[in-house]
């Protein structure tokens, strides 16, 4: 039988691995700066300003493209919320360090894309700042994960923000929001491999404790949506647009993931990690 870990000692056994991805991702990353990508010459006063308040008309970006950057506003802004899990249990060394980072790199991203729809007008500001705050506070609502369920999460959660931010920049709405999908999308994507070692390396410590966090986390797997004016949802407009289609997750998501962790070909597993392959196997059928 596998012997289960604390977190505390998931983290202490890891740290090692987190120092190597931190070195390789620091040196992957290139730097950038939000401000360089918002039209700020295009913005003017809200009426609390002495300025005028949105109106519908004042929009000039497609609905696919001003749906798709709301989105990713809202999970910009939530996923880091997963380092109050990590934060509970440590205070320095190399998780404190990526979280650091990390959280840095993805309030980067809302910062951008929300300075992007406010200067360009986009989107009602008023209609995004409930949202975020919702979301917000959801998240902070979401029951306590342990650390492997939070790693494996955000393989997840990273790799398909890298799916839709590529997605978003093949639409060419406009130069503008191409380069800035385009940006964000290799932040996504060097994130997800982070994240994706960290699994990797937890898959040799403990096969079966990893692969159970990886089986809870496919089964509860979605993307924040948000409903539109006429009683459509996001989810709805994206899937249709082939910026996001929920039904291609297993596909676009979790394939990838699961053949580079070797999952159905490894031998490593006990009577729990087979079990809970099993159940992803059931559903990928």
């Amino acid at each position: 039988m596998q012997t289960l870990l604390t977190d505390r000692e998931l983290l202490e056994s890891l740290a090692e691995a987190v120092e190597e991805n931190l070195r390789r991702h620091d040196g992957e990353v290139r730097d950038w700066l939000p401000h360089d990508y918002v039209p700020f010459s295009d913005g003017r006063s809200f009426a609390f300003l002495g300025g005028v308040d949105w109106e519908p008309q004042q929009v000039e970006l497609g609905e696919i493209a001003a749906v798709s950057l709301t989105v990713s506003v809202l999970i910009a802004d939530n996923l880091p919320s997963y380092h109050r899990e990590l934060g509970k249990r440590l205070r320095s060394g190399p998780w404190w360090r990526w979280v650091g980072r990390w959280t840095a790199e993805e309030n980067r991203h809302e910062i951008l894309i929300r300075n992007y729809l406010m200067v360009t007008r986009a989107v009602d500001p008023v209609e995004l700042e409930r949202a975020r705050m919702e979301h917000m506070t959801i998240g902070f609502r979401r029951p306590a994960m342990h650390l492997l369920d939070v790693l494996a999460q955000c393989a997840f959660e990273e790799t398909a923000s890298g799916v839709r931010h590529r997605n978003i920049a093949a639409l060419q709405e406009n130069p503008m929001v191409t380069s800035i999908a385009e940006r964000i999308a290799i932040d996504d994507e060097l994130q997800a491999e982070f994240f994706a070692d960290l699994v990797a390396a937890a898959l040799d410590l403990v096969p079966d404790q990893t692969m159970r966090a990886i089986a809870d986390r496919i089964a509860n797997f979605g993307v924040p949506e948000l409903m539109l004016p006429d009683g459509r949802n996001s989810t709805e407009v994206l899937a249709a647009a082939g910026v996001y289609d929920p039904a291609r997750t297993g596909e676009l998501v979790f394939a990838p993931l699961l053949e580079r962790w070797n999952i159905f070909s490894r031998t490593d597993f006990g009577d729990a990690g087979v079990a809970a392959r099993a159940e992803i196997e059931h559903l990928r059928r």
